[in-house]
């Protein structure tokens, strides 16, 4: 008898060792796959990030050619030949701003050093630090900035 509850405590701790050990590997199996859920958000991540790098490098070289449809538009000699710049110049536009670009509001606004280039101050009766006029166009990708927007800044007129 005592060799039978012998046996039958040895099969329930060799019982006991196996559920043991399936824990441990249930446990080891959750954090691989734990491990391997966030080593895909990972690489989903820095994939978005590769993507974004690269569009954001393509529009920065198609800024100057969005510049020149947009002086092309501006002096063109007819109509006819302005509405054609213009078109184009708004289908550009409109497919970079679906993927992220936008433009950055300086004219009548305070000048910010994050979004703006001042390339001159101009006396004038505007609140000092009033972007006066927009040399040139800035843009932000995705809320980082590609380009200040160069523009004049006001200042106080001397007192004569």
């Amino acid at each position: 008898m005592d060799r039978k509850r012998g046996a039958k405590h040895e099969s329930l701790k060799q019982l006991e060792e196996k559920a043991r050990l399936a824990d441990e590997r249930l446990n080891q199996i959750k954090y691989l796959q734990a491990d391997f859920e966030n080593y895909k958000k990972s690489i989903e991540r820095r994939n978005k990030d590769f993507e974004q790098k690269a569009n954001e490098r393509l529009v920065k070289e198609l800024l100057p050619v969005i510049d020149d449809l947009e002086a092309a538009a501006q002096k063109a000699g007819n109509d006819e030949a302005r509405k054609g710049y213009e078109l184009i110049y708004k289908k550009v536009i409109d497919i970079l701003m679906k993927s992220g670009l936008s433009v950055i509001q300086a004219k009548g606004k305070q000048f910010d050093p994050y979004f703006h280039e001042a390339v001159t101050s101009v006396p004038s009766d505007q609140p000092e630090g009033t972007v006066l006029e927009e040399v040139q166009k800035g843009y932000t990708f995705h809320s980082d900035v590609i380009r200040h927007s160069k523009v004049k800044v006001a200042k106080k007129r001397d007192k004569k």
